[in-house]
């Protein structure tokens, strides 16, 4: 009989360094099931997948693929991505305190004759943080502005980056705790559906993110004056959008699943104002967006039919008319930073591939001054976030509007995207800054 034992590489780090999971003690050729089971803002999520021993009696998960279960091939960490939840429609990755760390147990046990023989099962616990040791979390009530500023640990000075979410509005608190882990002053800058705010995206002012910007500089004294900023979704409109208008205050942009034109208030709209309303204003005044006078744009394929429903069959109506998209079109050639791009092609709230093409083509044509960077994920869909998550959890609820939808993709592209975008992420943010700081020097 077996005796099996997991030991698990490194046990304890941030949520973004992957682990070496090994069993051993089976019997070569024989059956084994592990299950990881997390709990997750107060909801129990699970997973499993059955694998056969090697010759030496080891099941090593970064070499061994899955036979059965709940994801199938070589992931090693694809008991985590595979995850569900044990209440369905729960989608909350993160405990509210994002200081409180993940905890995932592990269990290993031999499967004979189709039954796994739990009374012998190993056990080990997986711990993934998003908070490194020594940072710190500030809320910000101050200057208008509603958000959460993390510090990395040391005196600093520190590059910062400023990070929006799209939406489904609040306060992108994991991104940001994240972000200083790797050594940036993060903050998370919410700018409806938070506390003192609207719930909703409509006729939301320009200027408030550019008094973010303002007070992050001024409060972090950002190493080189450096300062990016990183959006998703409307958030990755946002940050394009951003860059175009203040681009003196950008120092590079990181643009996820972004629009390359500005759009309604759709799913986040303020009912009184309606989904073909205004998102964003300047001076007071709205922003032209792709739904005004646009001769083809019909929501129809979005609301008709079973759901979930697909936003993005509603957003491709509308590209119909050239010369809406042109007159919503984000000008993008006015940005002066590095600029990444992030799209899905299987992404089913807007075209997010098609947009980014959109972005890239007029950078190119142009001769934009500085780099970008664009990665398009097959078979992936709109939410892309960081490594080793659930991605699971295609259909939803929109948090505003609460129609049933699907953001796309599968969930084997989806932890690709998931671990391919933030480590590019990182690495482009490096090579920004020491570009910036180079500048610096010589000016």
């Amino acid at each position: 009989m077996s005796t099996l034992n997991i030991t698990i590489s490194p046990a304890d780090d941030l949520i973004d360094v992957p682990r070496r999971i090994v069993v051993t003690g089976a019997v070569p050729g024989e059956l084994v099931q592990v299950a990881a089971n997390t709990e997750r803002a107060g909801v129990p999520w699970h997973s499993s997948a059955q694998f056969v021993a090697d010759a030496a009696g080891h099941v090593d998960l970064s070499l061994a693929p899955a036979v059965a279960g709940d994801y199938t091939g070589i992931a090693a960490m694809g008991l985590w991505w595979a995850q569900q939840p044990q209440q369905p429609g729960q989608r909350e990755l993160f405990h509210r305190d994002v200081q409180q760390p993940l905890t995932t147990r592990l269990q290993a046990y031999a499967v004979a004759d189709g039954a796994a023989s739990e009374a012998a099962a190993a056990t080990a616990t997986l711990v993934q943080r998003l908070c490194g040791t020594g940072v710190t979390r500030r809320e910000v009530r101050e200057a208008g502005l509603v958000g959460t500023l993390f510090l990395p640990a040391g005196a600093g000075p520190h590059p910062a980056v400023m990070i929006v979410n799209g939406s489904g509005g609040g306060i992108n608190e994991p991104r940001a705790a994240l972000y200083a882990s790797r050594g940036y002053a993060a903050f998370a800058l919410a700018y409806f559906k938070a506390p003192g705010l609207s719930a909703y995206i409509s006729n939301t002012p320009l200027e408030y993110f550019a008094r973010g910007l303002d007070w992050l500089r001024d409060t972090v004294k950002p190493l080189g004056d450096f300062v990016a900023i990183s959006g998703q979704s409307r958030g990755g409109e946002l940050v394009l959008l951003l860059g175009a208008t203040f681009p003196q205050k950008v120092s590079a942009v990181l643009a996820y699943v972004p629009s390359a034109l500005v759009h309604s208030g759709q799913n986040a709209a303020d009912p009184a104002i309606g989904r073909e309303g205004p998102t964003w204003l300047l001076d007071g005044q709205p922003l032209t967006h792709q739904w005004q006078n646009n001769r083809h744009a019909s929501w129809a394929p979005f609301d008709q039919g079973p759901p979930p429903h697909r936003h993005a069959l509603a957003m491709l109506t509308a590209l119909q008319d050239k010369e809406a998209v042109a007159r919503a079109r984000i000008q993008v050639e006015n940005i002066t930073a590095p600029v990444l791009l992030l799209s899905a092609s299987d992404d089913g709230s807007w075209p997010s591939s098609r947009y980014c093409q959109m972005v890239s083509d007029k950078l190119a044509e142009v001769t934009h001054a500085w780099p970008v960077e664009w990665h398009d994920y097959q078979e992936a869909g709109h939410a892309i976030l960081f490594p080793h998550v659930p991605t699971t959890q295609i259909t939803y609820a929109h948090p505003v509007s609460g129609r049933i939808s699907t953001g796309g993709g599968i969930p084997a592209a989806n932890a690709h995207a998931d671990r391919h975008a933030w480590q590019h992420a990182q690495v482009f943010l490096q090579h920004a800054l020491t570009a910036h700081l180079s500048r610096k020097e010589t000016s």
